[in-house]
Order: C-alpha cells, then sequence, then structure tokens
C-alpha cells in the first residue's frame, strides 16, 4: 500500500504541478498583476521638428494622451514567497508608449528617448519592452507610493498577509508619432525562475474608499494577468532531499544518491570556503549555487527523525540544514504530508499552520516556518546553516503505528519546491519485521519494548 501512494504521489508531483502549473495543496495559488487605469486625458509635450499627422497647438507643442495607472503585484500562493533579488516585471508596449513618471518602482534602463530630445524633460523610459524593478527600503518620500520599496521581496500568504504586495504608480504617454489612445501591453513576465505569466484580460474595476470610507471611487477599467509555477520549468534538478531515522533503527536511511545532481568540480569540500565567496557580488543579483560535496548534491537537506514514543503521544525531530555556500534563505518554510498532522499537539520552536487545500475534512499537510528575528533565515553552509524543531503528536489509536513507514512523511516542499524522498523499501523498519535484514540488535529491540510502556 505504501509503495502505491509513494507512486501516484510521484505520478502527481510529475504530471500536475510541474507541466500545468497547478499545485493540489495550493489550487487557488497565483501571482496577479493589476493594472488599474486611475485617469486618461489629452496632455502636450515639445515635439521635434517631425512631419507629425497630430494636432497641433504650435509649431513646438504637440498633443498626446496622458493616463495615470497603478499596477499591483499580489502574490496569492499560500506557501511559495519572493525572495530577494525580488520580481522584476516586463512587458511589451503595443503601441509606441512611453513612461513619463513612475513612483514606487524605476525601469532598469531609460532607452532612446532621441524623438523627445526637445522637450523640456526626457520620459523616465522609451524603451518597447521595459522592465521595471521595485525601490529599496529607504527610498526618498517623495518617490514612494503605498506597498512599495521593499526591493521586490513579497511574503506568501501564511506567513504574511500585509507584505504580500507590491505597488507602484506610472504616467505614461505616446511617442509623437504615435498619437493612439491607451492599450495593454502584453506579453507579461515577472522575472523570477519558474513562473509563466498569461495576457491581461479586463475585471470589474477596482474600487477605492476615501474620506474614512464614506465614499467609494473607482478605476476607470482594470485589467489582471496571473502567474503560475512550475518547479521544472524553475529548474531541471530538485533543490532539496529528505532523509530519515527513528529511535528504533540504528542506521539513517539517507537522501538518494544523485536526487539534485552527481558530484562535480562545482562542489566545496566540507571546511573548504570557495574562492566565488571571496569574491564581491551584487547584493541584488542572485549568485547560482555553491554546494557542499554529498552524495545527494542538494542545497537544502531535510531530516526527520522519530524520537519518542509515549502512551498516549509521539514526538518528531524535523532539520533543515542549508549546504548551500552563496545563500540565505529568508523567511523560508517547510510544507510537510502526514495524516497524523491532524492531531498537532505542540511544535516548539517553529511556527505552524495547518493546510485543508481540496477538502476541509481531510487534514495530513501542514506548513512550517521561523520565529521572527530568531530562526526566519537559514544561514548559508557552516555551523549555524541548520534550523530544527520538535514536534508532539497525539495518538489515535485507530490508525498509529510503527509499521511499513507509517511515522514518516508522504511529502515535503521547501519554500514551494518538492523534496526528494527516500524509497519506501529504504524506510526504518521495526525490530520485529526487520531484524533479518536491519541486522537490529536484541537489545535495541529490548530498549523498543521497554519504551512502549512507558507512560
Amino acid at each position: 500500500m505504501l509503495k502505491l501512494l509513494f507512486a501516484i504521489t510521484t505520478i502527481l508531483f510529475t504530471i500536475s504541478p510541474s507541466t500545468h502549473g497547478f499545485d493540489p495543496l495550493d489550487p487557488c495559488g497565483e501571482m496577479i498583476i493589476k493594472w488599474d487605469l486611475l485617469h486618461s486625458s489629452p496632455g502636450h509635450h515639445t515635439c521635434p521638428n517631425l512631419q507629425l499627422e497630430i494636432e497641433e497647438v504650435n509649431s513646438n507643442v504637440c498633443f498626446s494622451i496622458l493616463s495615470q495607472v497603478l499596477v499591483k503585484i499580489e502574490n496569492k500562493q499560500e506557501y511559495r514567497h519572493v525572495e530577494k533579488p525580488g520580481w522584476k516585471l516586463s512587458w511589451h508596449w503595443v503601441n509606441k508608449t512611453v513612461i513619463w513618471d513612475m513612483r514606487g518602482a524605476e525601469t532598469t534602463e531609460q532607452g532612446n528617448c532621441s524623438a523627445f530630445a526637445s522637450s523640456e524633460t526626457l520620459p523616465h523610459c522609451c524603451l518597447r519592452r521595459p522592465t521595471i524593478v521595485d525601490l529599496l527600503p529607504g527610498a526618498p518620500f517623495n518617490m514612494q507610493v503605498s506597498n512599495c520599496c521593499r526591493g521586490g521581496v513579497l511574503t506568501s500568504m501564511s506567513q504574511d498577509r500585509i507584505n504580500h504586495v507590491s505597488a507602484f504608480h506610472m504616467t505614461i504617454g505616446n511617442f509623437p508619432d504615435d498619437p493612439g489612445e491607451f492599450t495593454m501591453p502584453c506579453d507579461f513576465d515577472i522575472g523570477v525562475p519558474g513562473y509563466t505569466c498569461s495576457n491581461a484580460t479586463s475585471v470589474d474595476p477596482s474600487k477605492y474608499s476615501t474620506d474614512k470610507g464614506r465614499r467609494k471611487t473607482q478605476a476607470l477599467a482594470t485589467w489582471e494577468a496571473e502567474c503560475v509555477y512550475s518547479q521544472t520549468k524553475s529548474s531541471q534538478s530538485p533543490k532539496c532531499c529528505v532523509s530519515l531515522s527513528a529511535f528504533y533503527y540504528q542506521n539513517i536511511v539517507p537522501c538518494p544518491t544523485c536526487s539534485c545532481g552527481c558530484s562535480s568540480s562545482n562542489c566545496v569540500k566540507p571546511g573548504v570556503v570557495p574562492s566565488l565567496l571571496e569574491q564581491k557580488h551584487d547584493p541584488h543579483v542572485e549568485v547560482s549555487p555553491v554546494v557542499q560535496c554529498t552524495n545527494h548534491m542538494c542545497p537544502i537537506h531535510i531530516h526527520w527523525h522519530v524520537k519518542v514514543n509515549y502512551k498516549k503521544y509521539w514526538r518528531v525531530k524535523i532539520t533543515a540544514t542549508n549546504l548551500n555556500t552563496m545563500r540565505n534563505y529568508s523567511d523560508w518554510n517547510l510544507v510537510v504530508l502526514h495524516p497524523n498532522l491532524n492531531n498537532v499537539t505542540q511544535v516548539f520552536s517553529f511556527n505552524y499552520k495547518p493546510m485543508t487545500p481540496l477538502h476541509k475534512s481531510i487534514n495530513d499537510t501542514g506548513m512550517f516556518w521561523g520565529l521572527k528575528f530568531y530562526n526566519d533565515v537559514l544561514l548559508q553552509a557552516g555551523e549555524l546553516g541548520n534550523v530544527q524543531t520538535e514536534i508532539l503528536l497525539g495518538k489515535d489509536i485507530g490508525n498509529f503505528t510503527f509499521k511499513n513507514g507509517w511515522a514518516f512523511p508522504r511529502r515535503i516542499l521547501f519554500n514551494g519546491d518538492e523534496c526528494v524522498m527516500p524509497s519506501p523499501d529504504d524506510y526504518p523498519r521495526l525490530p520485529n519485521s526487520a531484524s533479518s535484514s536491519s541486522g537490529v540488535s536484541s537489545f535495541v529491540s529490548f530498549v523498543f519494548c521497554f519504551l512502549l510502556l512507558l507512560v
């Protein structure tokens, strides 16, 4: 039965979340890019000496449509978040559109604005495909808008419902030879590995409260584009693996060999500082992982240990170790599937939230994450590069058993990415059912039986 469950889980992971971007653990999870057209009216700017087929006020001033737009990026995922270097939003303008002014964000390049050479001021960006980044914390106050200036970092819904939204404001217009009206751009890209975005579709206009909620105003028009995540699009190889152990089993079941790749010249031996770490890096650009040399070659190693058995409870220890010498994982999280998570009595040093993604009657999924300012950052490889907790779970006598690997998780995800589990055939076995193959001594069997009698 355990082999069948493992096979079904593998098939679901391979087909649904990876290929189609659908996550059965977070069926409504997605990133939303929302455009609110707040104002649109004719404006004017100084034109160069061009033959323009537009209405001229005088020889140097011509009309164009100036639009005020508010753009929001909302992370509606329960456990996936955006870490540094943050999102980098881009799109393709359908018309010859320019960005005259921005607040709360900025484009990475201005582009060729020579068509506006005679204007008093040049546009902020004239690229046909601009790339926008969030302002950093501490940006000048007159450049800020609400929900800006966090360096593109977005938290997940479960971890933080306040900082899961970014926003910026734009004033946009047209090139002198294209006086057309505002047209929604296409071909959106959030700039985070693994995400694919749809084109924007028209939705009901957003509404805003003013005068302390006494009055409602609304946008002239609103569009939304949806971005979904695929682990295989993010990386061709997994990013984490799981090992198992138990008090009644003398061996540790390691991560499967080559879980995240096989040994190569890119790995670092324990205790050795990679030369890349000694070089200066742009703090706003993600550096490729350089992992410690192991049989599994994963940046993240999760260990599940069945620690103690009581009469009414049993105790588990979870350890997450960072083997990536180039990165700290901020606001990390673990999602675990286990049938006994429906009766979690106490979690000692992590935050915990039960999840019921598909059926509220099934409570076998939970999310763990660090305590703020204590262990919410998983440091890079080294003595301090791990976080751990213990969980006390109540027993349901009708379901609880140590047989056939029941005490071990069905799935574990780190930061939203599936971790490679050991084969069910390798799971720790009870002494009386695995003595012939596991080499468990009679002394260990005696200790196990004694612990079962503890109150």
